[in-house]
């Protein structure tokens, strides 16, 4: 509902665009959203690949979920609602640091193809790459980096992704790749060899 402050905020638009920054940057920005269930190698594959394209001279930067909810989203709690305000909150960041010129890399589970779904809107066409992590849960839980799904098994986590909560398989990303059968490096590879034939790494 519109409210008398809605009315009273608008819109500045600045005299330097995104395609003034990309200019002076000599890259293009958009958003690599990598999706998966905790345990699937979100995180690892984020480092890496920022890295990767750090040594290529690119200007990125890397949004984590645990690192957001340190600072940005530390007032959310693991709620559907706010859940969806986590992922709502780190698109429009995301979408911040697009049209500052850089590469941005999310690493999220955000579960919900409706969200992902909302992410992806705010964006122009080509600017967000969703990539699937896929793994089968099995996998995951036997890797347990954190032990989240141990704590979930002994009911000290509640709606754990994955177990008492569902992960919604990406419909159509742009990368699947299975971490069960590739490497780090060689997930890393793929969504390079993704971005080059996309025509987004010049």
């Amino acid at each position: 509902m519109s409210t008398s402050k809605d009315k009273n905020i608008v819109l500045n638009h600045s005299f330097v665009n995104k395609y003034h920054r990309r200019k002076a940057l000599e890259q293009d920005s958009f958003v690599v959203w990598l999706t998966g269930i905790s345990g699937s190698g979100k995180s690892t594959i984020g480092n890496l690949l920022e890295r990767r394209l750090h040594d290529l001279r690119l200007h990125t930067y890397l949004l984590d979920g645990d690192n957001i909810r340190h600072g940005l989203n530390k007032d959310l709690g693991f709620s559907i609602e706010d859940r969806a305000e986590n992922i709502r909150r780190i698109s429009e960041v995301s979408k911040l640091f697009v049209d500052s010129g850089t590469i941005t890399i999310c690493a999220f589970i955000s579960p919900f193809e409706s969200e992902r779904r909302l992410a992806r809107a705010i964006f122009e066409e080509g600017e967000f790459i969703e990539v699937f992590i896929d793994v089968p849960l099995s996998v995951a839980e036997d890797r347990d980096p954190k032990g989240l799904y141990k704590k979930a098994r002994a009911g000290l986590l509640k709606d754990f992704t994955g177990l008492d909560s569902p992960y919604e398989e990406p419909e159509n990303p742009e990368v699947h790749i299975r971490t069960d059968l590739n490497s780090i490096d060689e997930s890393v590879e793929i969504i390079i060899m993704h971005l080059r034939a996309a025509g987004l790494l010049r």
